[in-house]
Parts: C-alpha cells; structure tokens; sequence
C-alpha cells in the first residue's frame, strides 16, 4: 500500500503534520524553533524527527542525508511560514501589528528545501494576504523553473470539516509528470459550534488540564459577560450604562465581548481565543471564554491532542490559535496523496 513520505517546516504545535497523518502520510522530520510548540509536537508525533531550531540554520542536503533520502525521492515538502507579516490584523489605533520584519523572507527557505530535496510535491498553507504578496508570485515562478505545475486558492477551512470561518491561501506544486494539482472539493454542509463542543462536561468538573483552568477576571468584567445575549448575543445589546467605559469611546471592533452562536461556525480561533477582549471567544451559553480545550477541537484538533501548558494558558492559546486545522490539512493532503499514487 502506497504511504508517501512527509517533511513539515515551521510545524509549530502539529497541526499541519497531523492533517498529513490522517490522509495517511509519514511525517519524516518536523522543524520549529519554538521550544513549547517542539514540546507540543513531540508529545503527539512520537515518531518524527524534530529539530528544535531556525529553519534558516538547517542544513537541507544534511536533513536529507540524515533521513535516507535520494533526491527527488520525499512525496511531500509542506508548511507555513509564520503569517504576522502577512496578516490584515490591525490594532486599535491602526497600526499594523508585526512581530518580525523578516518573517516574509522565511517563505523562501521553503524554495531552499525544494532545491535540496527535490520532492515530488509541495504545499504552503498560509493567511490569505500572502496570494496576493509579490513573494508568493517569486516562489511560484521559481517552482516552475523547477519542474513542478503551481496553483494556489483561498479557501475557506469551514468547507473543509472544521467548526470555524477561516479563510486561508493554500498553494500545492506537483511535478510536470503528475500532471497538474487538484484541491480538495469542499463539503456541501459545514460544522457547528454544538457539535464540536457541547459534548464536553463543565470545566470544573473535567480532569482534562486545557479544559479545567480558572478564569480571573475583576467583578466588572464577570458582570459585563453575564449581560451579554446567550448563543450569539455581542456587547451591542446591551445599553449604554451597561457598557465598559472603554467600549464607549470605540465604534470598531464589535466582536470583542461576543459569544460564539451554538448552531453556527465559531469565528476564527486566533492566540487571543480565551480572552473575551479579542474577539467573539465567549461560550455560547456559559458566562466565560471558551476554555482551551473548547478552542482546540474548534480548530480540528482531537479530544486527546496534548497542548502544553507550561508557560501558562495564553502561551498555550497562541499556540492553538497559531495552528494549522487538521481536518483542512487532512483534505488537501488526501488530494495530493491521489496525485502522486496515480503515477506509482
């Protein structure tokens, strides 16, 4: 049986790697220079080789070496490079929030890697701006130099079996002798809220360590979210006198203070997921965000994925918010997957 080779760069928590187990790859190698995503990956992926280290410093002829691979032999090269510098984010006061000016260059270590290994596809999953990035046109006219056959789309990860509104760029490149790459066809009926969550019992009561943390809010902030509409229900409805002084003075940003509607997708999980000041993250029924847990099977990840918590939950959340849903990843790769075995 055909069970094609996998190397995931910028893997973060694992989100990517597991997408590409599902649809039956093995995931080689990982590599990621976050210390608590490593710790997250290895936890859940015991069988791949993980570096903990910059991309930018991996030898790619040496990882090939190191792993037995003739050029030209890997199936599949994918990641994400890191998308602040992509993102439309903004903050309140405007200003586009970046975390590293040159995050956009890491897009093109991924072109180092097709050189050295010279797979027989590749994927990059990133935010949506990136389509319309000069880079993105730099490495897609560099691949066809290289042989391979480039399309790229915008997608939507609800159409795809994930309980959320997340539109992402994904790019797949195959070479000229598969022919040319297809994109999973998108599911005529999405995920809900209830369905990915409600199953899950009250956190207090749960021995799950992302399912079970406390919040800590002041009394002002516990009474605002007990006012806040069940199953949907924003800070919009409530009155003037009801609002946060802070709220007053600022006509944007209407999600913040939201609750996640039950028969709906949930919005789009970012690093701030369990903060109610970052966007719709309250549960749709309870008078909280949702809990870490919550927020990871929001994204695609099973019941069991561990996350780890040792810098704390905001560090955790951004490592859920940060990660690639699997039930998206799974989708695409099972496309691939058919590509490439009809020509074995």
């Amino acid at each position: 049986m055909f069970q094609p080779t996998a190397i995931d760069l910028f893997c973060g928590a694992g989100g990517l790697s597991l997408g590409l187990k599902q649809a039956g790859f093995k995931v080689l190698a990982a590599v990621d220079l976050d210390p608590l995503a490593i710790k997250s990956f290895k936890a859940n992926h015991r069988k791949t080789m993980v570096i903990l280290d910059d991309v930018r410093r991996v030898p790619a002829s040496s990882l090939r070496r190191e792993l037995g691979l003739r050029s030209g032999e890997l199936d599949l090269l994918a990641g994400c490079p890191p998308c602040q510098s992509f993102s439309t984010l903004k903050t309140l006061n405007g200003q586009r929030r970046v975390r590293d000016k040159n995050s956009k260059d890491l897009l093109f270590e991924i072109l180092r890697f097709v050189r050295a290994l010279r797979p027989k596809a590749v994927m990059v999953e990133n935010v949506p701006r990136l389509a319309r990035d000069p880079r993105i046109r730099v490495l897609s006219r560099a691949l066809r130099q290289l042989g391979y056959v480039c399309e790229r789309k915008v997608l939507n990860a609800v159409n795809y079996g994930v309980p959320q509104r997340r539109k992402r760029m994904i790019l797949i490149a195959v070479k000229k002798r598969f022919g040319k790459p297809t994109f999973a066809a998108p599911w005529k009926a999405g995920r809900t809220v209830r369905e990915a969550i409600s199953f899950l019992p009250a956190p207090r009561n749960s021995p799950d360590p992302l399912h079970n943390i406390r919040e800590y809010r002041s009394k002002e902030i516990r009474d605002l979210i007990a006012r806040i509409p069940h199953d949907g229900g924003g800070r919009a409805s409530l009155s003037d006198e009801e609002q946060l002084e802070c709220h007053k003075r600022c006509d944007g940003f209407r999600d913040i203070y939201g609750r996640m509607s039950w028969d709906s997708e949930a919005p789009t999980i970012t690093g701030g997921c369990v903060n109610p000041s970052k966007g719709r993250f309250l549960h749709p029924k309870s008078n909280r965000c949702v809990t870490l847990r919550e927020a990871a099977l929001l994204q695609g990840f099973p019941r069991g994925y561990t996350i780890a918590l040792d810098k704390g939950k905001y560090e955790a959340a951004r490592l859920i918010g940060n990660a690639l849903p699997p039930p998206f990843i799974r989708r695409h790769s099972l496309s691939i997957k058919a590509t490439l075995s009809s020509a074995q």
